[in-house]
């Protein structure tokens, strides 16, 4: 599903404005789930939430951390809800698994490092410890309260922000925002805007560090979608920031095509993109998270037409990251206590 348009903007409306009594209530039980005392894992969790329902960057930000902890001598395991999939873990995600066994985001962490599925998050972090986790990169979770956490970073979108500032119906908020700051240790802020700005001044009031990153796709692929005609395809939570990633390569967008978040994709789907496709006479770019359900249904014959748009996180200040990180590894403790 999309979320709702008036969810993002500046103030809440009168739509808004009659949810709100709905809004305080959700928000109050679940900051109330955060205060309790979650599981330790005997292993140190950095997690990577958001506040908001709905897409904020939070996968390419665990692929980023967990490349960022190999190089620091680690070996990070994923763990993640598997949002979609049908089993309920913990289970380490194999190539046999699909989508509908995982989920999309599953996958896609998989395949940048071991990924534990449980929607039991404590489960799922005994299961990483015993197949040799040295720490845990917990993709959402932030308002999870089962599974105590050393490091808590929220990514926040700078284009959207928080939205209206009302929590879920009546705007994306998860909690309160204030409550929320104060279950957090980092803001990541993802690209440019004055909504994430006004996120960012709040949580730096708050005494939170600020870390800020943007994504961009590769080089080579940037100069393939250069002045190509393209139908921008995406079961995402925040569609327009695929069709930003296409506009900042320079692709002309002929149509955007956008699923809900986590769409099943069918037979039906995949025909239909090709026959607009063929009509416009352009390509079809989609995500990686797309291309794991969109790939085994897509024909061969028509494997061209389709170009999967993979994007990185580069951050302002790689070395704070890395500092903020290591401070929540054993191995930092130790080198502090040698004299």
């Amino acid at each position: 599903m999309r979320s709702p348009e008036f969810w993002w903007r500046p103030r809440p409306g009168t739509r808004a404005r009659l949810l709100q009594p709905f809004g305080w209530l959700y928000g109050a039980i679940t900051r109330l789930r955060m205060c309790r005392r979650g599981a330790n894992a005997g292993i140190p969790v950095i997690c990577v939430g958001n506040f908001v329902a709905g897409g904020a960057g939070k996968t390419p930000t665990a692929i980023a951390l967990a490349a960022l902890l190999r190089s620091l001598g680690e070996t990070p395991f994923m763990l993640t809800r598997g949002y979609g999939g049908a089993l309920a873990g913990p289970v380490e995600v194999e190539p046999r698994h699909s989508p509908h066994d995982v989920g999309d985001e599953a996958l896609l962490l998989a395949a940048q490092a071991r990924t534990i599925v449980a929607r039991e998050r404590a489960a799922g972090a005994g299961l990483a410890k015993r197949l040799g986790a040295s720490v845990i990169v917990m993709d959402d979770g932030l308002q999870n309260p089962s599974l105590a956490k050393d490091l808590r970073i929220a990514v926040v979108d700078g284009a959207s922000g928080v939205g209206n500032g009302l929590c879920v119906p009546a705007g994306p908020l998860r909690a309160p925002l204030a409550g929320q700051f104060a279950a957090t240790d980092a803001i990541l802020m993802i690209g440019d805007g004055a909504a994430g700005d006004a996120v960012a001044l709040a949580a730096q009031m708050a005494g939170l560090e600020l870390l800020r990153a943007r994504l961009e796709p590769s080089r080579e692929m940037a100069s393939r979608l250069e002045g190509h005609p393209v139908i921008a395809v995406s079961g995402i939570g925040r569609p327009e920031k695929f069709a930003a990633t296409l506009l900042a390569a320079k692709a002309k967008i002929l149509s955007q095509r956008a699923f809900g978040d986590h769409h099943p994709y069918s037979a039906d789907d995949v025909s239909s993109l090709i026959a607009e496709a063929r009509t416009l006479g352009c390509l079809i770019a989609t995500t990686e998270k797309d291309m794991t359900k969109l790939g085994p249904l897509w024909p061969e014959t028509e494997r061209k037409r389709l170009v999967v748009v993979p994007v990185a996180l580069v951050f302002e200040d790689p070395a704070r990251l890395a500092g903020l990180v290591g401070s929540v590894l054993p191995s930092a403790a130790a080198g502090a206590a040698q004299p």
